[in-house]
């Protein structure tokens, strides 16, 4: 046989010179989480062998900084020492140790369903649980939100039933594929309650509706809403009263809860077929105690207190105002995601970079195909540990930024401000605000 003419790594180096080339190559930074200081970390610019230097994390997904509260920390601590690191095993041979099973039955008590599973991530969750539920139902069409997560786009494919996209957030559009696909053919409606790159909400009561009167059954992903929202952190169908009309909540132990972890709550038979059938499920390794004892702790103490929900939404409020006073394009919504927008790639890193290296502050440079191109942004995700302190020195970097790339400013608004509840909608801001002055850093 002759010697191959493929060169393998000329391949993989022309993969990465393209995303070089398209500004959408990912750099990480090397970042310690102090979690007694948090969102301080430490930020080790060339490598770990050189001197690190403070930052402030705007970003992190850990919404509620639950990922270094103190009784999150001593349950984990308190299990490592009872059970050790590991779990021993997938949970089919040896790794459904009690805490586990501990965890699942407060998450479906969070969500008033019969039981839960937890998974190793909310990708594999969303990916195992929407795959087994719709290749178990004859004929099953699935209609997907057009924004949903990858994790989800990845779960519909696996499972190779039909699948039709529905404008995002627009129910007329569902109602018209739901009426077209019949009565009497298996229907799944898969959707977010809160969509993290926009900070939209879906129309959920409406969804409800629908599956109802077409007879389809409902899959929400709530990960950017359990812990956040809700008297008890179950969401926003809690909030909205919808926890019960919902087929099959999935949801993160790794955003608002800080730990590691996805799950599903839903009936007793819906959890038994996804634990029955999902190889993703089956044939992983089981998440370990501490981290299970870690989460769990998390869910308890969110469902009994609502102080860190509540300045969390002020600490959302206060910084899109501030962000909006001085100018910067901001886009609306009403949750707690803050999307800053660029519209350009390289502008956008070049952003990041300069709030790093200049202003100490981290946020990551969001690009295709995260979002759309045209569309890059900057994500900031305020938590209940960030100051007033924090907002003001936000917004000062970020208006020097803007200015040195010389970035497009919008007109400067005074901010209404005031209240430690969460806000509804938009229109219930200025009811709950006074007005702080901000100087217009933009002019």
């Amino acid at each position: 046989m002759g010697k191959s003419s493929i060169n393998y790594q000329a391949h993989f180096e022309g993969a990465i010179a393209r995303l070089r080339a398209e500004s959408r190559y990912r750099v990480f930074a090397n970042l310690e989480r102090d979690a007694a200081r948090f969102p301080t970390a430490l930020w080790r610019p060339d490598g770990s062998a050189n001197e690190p230097r403070e930052v402030t994390i705007w970003c992190s997904n850990d919404y509620l900084g639950m990922g270094g509260h103190e009784v999150v920390r001593a349950a984990a601590k308190e299990a490592i020492e009872r059970h050790g690191v590991g779990a021993g095993g997938t949970r089919n041979i040896s790794g459904t140790h009690h805490p586990i099973v501990q965890l699942e039955e407060e998450l479906a008590n969070l969500h008033g369903k019969d039981a839960a599973l937890v998974f190793t991530s909310g990708w594999i969750s969303n990916l195992a649980s929407l795959s087994t539920i719709a290749e178990l139902l004859p004929d099953c069409l699935i209609l997907s939100d057009a924004l949903n997560h990858n994790s989800m786009i990845e779960g519909i494919r696996r499972s190779g039933c039909e699948k039709k996209l529905w404008r995002h957030n627009d129910v007329e559009h569902l109602e018209e594929l739901l009426i077209a696909a019949g009565p009497d053919r298996a229907k799944l409606i898969a959707f977010e309650s809160l969509y993290s790159m926009d900070g939209d909400i879906a129309p959920v009561a409406k969804i409800v509706e629908l599956a109802r009167k077409y007879n389809a059954l409902t899959y929400v992903d709530e990960v950017h809403a359990v812990g956040m929202y809700g008297d008890h952190g179950g969401g926003i169908c809690e909030r909205e009263g919808l926890m019960d009309s919902i087929d099959i909540i999935e949801g993160t132990l790794a955003k608002g809860f800080g730990g590691l972890g996805g799950y599903i709550a839903a009936n007793a038979a819906i959890i038994d077929a996804v634990r029955s059938y999902a190889p993703s499920f089956i044939f992983t390794t089981s998440l370990p105690p501490a981290v299970v004892a870690g989460a769990r702790a998390a869910v308890r103490h969110l469902k009994e207190s609502s102080i860190e929900r509540a300045r969390h939404q002020h600490m959302a409020v206060l910084t899109k105002h501030a962000l909006r006073a001085a100018g910067l394009p901001i886009m609306h919504n009403v949750s707690h995601i803050v999307p800053l927008m660029v519209g350009d790639a390289e502008l956008c890193k070049a952003a990041s970079d300069l709030l790093l290296t200049r202003h100490d502050i981290y946020i990551q440079p969001i690009n295709y195909p995260t979002v759309d191109i045209g569309t890059e942004r900057l994500r900031i995700t305020p938590t209940p540990r960030h100051t007033e302190e924090h907002v003001a020195e936000l917004v000062e970097a970020l208006v020097d930024v803007w200015k040195t790339l010389g970035l497009t400013f919008i007109e400067p608004k005074v901010i209404p401000l005031r209240p430690l509840r969460p806000i509804v909608d938009e229109s219930d801001v200025d009811a709950q605000c006074g007005y702080v002055e901000i100087k217009k850093a933009a002019e």
